[in-house]
């Protein structure tokens, strides 16, 4: 199994978080958002735990290399109470299994708050990558559903449901 830890997102994470603003990394979430806009979320994410900054981590490799994101954050899903996940590595890393492996990890800390049954993601369906990712690290597919991100944009989406209560 691939080995990576996860750090909670500090203020050395700024300029991992532009390097994951690329087209390549967010082709299939809107696209590339503005400086001011990066600044904003990293601020945010500094912030969390809350509504809108979630549980924030750095996907870290064994030699101290931060190579991604991943996170939750809570969300009403259809009159439940869930968290949602998203994850992203930089391109150079993709293909290993960082990002299933980062997943794994941080659904295993969603599981120990117990205040949430379940966690969702919700990968375009033109997304293998993603698709794959949640496969792997346990998630069960519900099906398409039209999902709003970024805000003021529907796309069609998988929606993939994992089970926190063990």
């Amino acid at each position: 199994m691939t080995e990576v830890r996860v750090a909670r997102w500090s203020s050395d994470d700024l300029e991992l978080l532009r390097q994951l603003n690329s087209h390549d990394v967010r082709e299939h979430t809107g696209g590339p958002e503005t400086d001011e806009e990066v600044a904003a979320r990293h601020e945010r994410y500094l912030a969390g735990p809350g509504p809108r900054s979630g549980h924030m981590y750095t996907v870290v490799l064994p030699g101290g290399e931060k190579v991604g994101s991943v996170g939750f954050w809570e969300r009403d899903w259809r009159g439940e109470q869930v968290y949602e996940m998203g994850w992203a590595i930089l391109p150079a890393y993709q293909g290993r299994g960082l990002a299933t492996a980062a997943v794994r990890v941080v659904i295993a800390e969603a599981a120990t708050r117990g205040d949430r049954c379940a966690a969702h993601a919700y990968p375009s369906v033109d997304n293998p990558a993603s698709n794959a990712v949640c496969r792997k690290a346990g998630f069960t597919l519900l099906g398409e559903t039209e999902f709003e991100y970024p805000p003021g944009h529907r796309m069609r989406s998988n929606d993939w449901r994992v089970d926190l209560t063990g």
